[in-house]
């Protein structure tokens, strides 16, 4: 990893207190981005994310999306972790912790509420992000979105039953609106811009320009749009984190048990298959990290902006980034174990 790169933990942590003290003490700043919204989605955070994916897209080449189908291992770790694995074990993680072993700490509703919260984040695998941490292990992109695609298609028909079955709850009402913008904000957008840029860029230039020049230009901007998209999700949640800090805690255990968990079951699994380290690092990064836009959308719909639903799946958000990057860390470290 690149220097900028290596003190990523660093960086994050900055820019989470920097959020956090601006919700605090500059409050005047999230109300005035809190405007810019549009179905549930805050365009600013949009257009980061956006900012964050671009790069990568640039680097899908569809010849490489054709082959993808000759080897659907992949696709097949991704589905069953994220559908058949994914939600189950966090319902079970966090009924365990909220009910049992924190049962003490939390009131009963609280527990009934963040056990919500969590279940929203583990029936919502990743779809904008994994991009990033594809990216972080030098995944292989053309893969990464065919793994993405199908995930979003999954979302669409799986997430409202699984949740409803798993919280025994009937109608629970998914912001359709919120869901497809977000594909096409954090999927469509970025891939037709970033294919359209590369067939114009290597049509003028040639493939080696595009290469060794042009992607160069946009080394740091991944996590440059990562930043910036965290400084901006914590200032919507200061006050509330600052008023809660035991029970982030408490929430923050079981979630960052199923991430570690969910990351070795997918990874283990394709290492197991034989599968190149370029497939099995983003297969692993998909389930292990979550669509948090779509779980706070939800949470705040169902149960509340201020409620222990919405509060667990910010958690989510706070503890996904270290987190996943410390898995990235393990993925680069034992690269050197799987196939080429």
């Amino acid at each position: 990893m690149k220097s900028f790169e290596k003190y990523l933990t660093l960086w994050v942590a900055l820019c989470i207190v920097v959020g956090i003290a601006m919700g605090k003490f500059l409050p005047v700043v999230p109300q005035m981005l809190g405007q810019f919204e549009y179905a549930n989605v805050s365009i600013p955070v949009a257009i980061l994310i956006w900012l964050m994916i671009y790069p990568m897209m640039l680097k899908v080449d569809f010849q490489s999306v054709k082959n993808v189908g000759r080897n659907p291992k992949g696709i097949v770790i991704t589905c069953i972790t994220n559908w058949l694995i994914k939600p189950f074990t966090m319902f079970g993680i966090a009924w365990l912790f909220f009910y049992v072993i924190f049962k003490a700490l939390i009131p009963a509703e609280l527990a009934h509420e963040y056990l919500a919260g969590a279940v929203l984040l583990g029936a919502a695998p990743c779809t904008a992000m994994v991009f990033v941490w594809s990216h972080l292990t030098r995944g292989d992109a053309a893969y990464t979105l065919v793994q993405v695609a199908v995930n979003d298609l999954i979302i669409l028909v799986a997430f409202a039953p699984i949740v409803a079955f798993l919280l025994g709850v009937g109608g629970v009402e998914i912001p359709w609106d919120t869901l497809l913008l977000s594909v096409v904000l954090f999927v469509v957008i970025p891939l037709a811009a970033g294919v359209l840029t590369r067939i114009s860029v290597i049509k003028h230039r040639g493939i080696d320009y595009f290469n060794n020049v042009f992607l160069k230009k946009f080394d740091n901007f991944t996590i440059g749009g990562l930043l910036l998209t965290l400084v901006i999700l914590f200032s919507f949640q200061g006050e509330t984190i600052l008023a809660n800090p035991l029970h982030i805690l408490l929430i923050a255990i079981p979630l960052v048990i199923q991430t570690v968990l969910i990351f070795f079951v997918a990874y283990g699994w394709a290492k197991a298959w034989r599968l190149p380290h370029s497939v099995a690092a983003p297969a692993g990064m998909i389930g292990a990290s979550n669509f948090f836009e779509l779980a706070v959308a939800v949470a705040i719909s169902l149960f509340g902006l201020q409620s222990g639903a919405a509060l667990a799946t910010v958690v989510g958000v706070l503890v996904e980034v270290p987190v996943m990057l410390m898995l990235v860390r393990i993925a680069n470290n034992t690269q050197k174990h799987f196939i080429k």
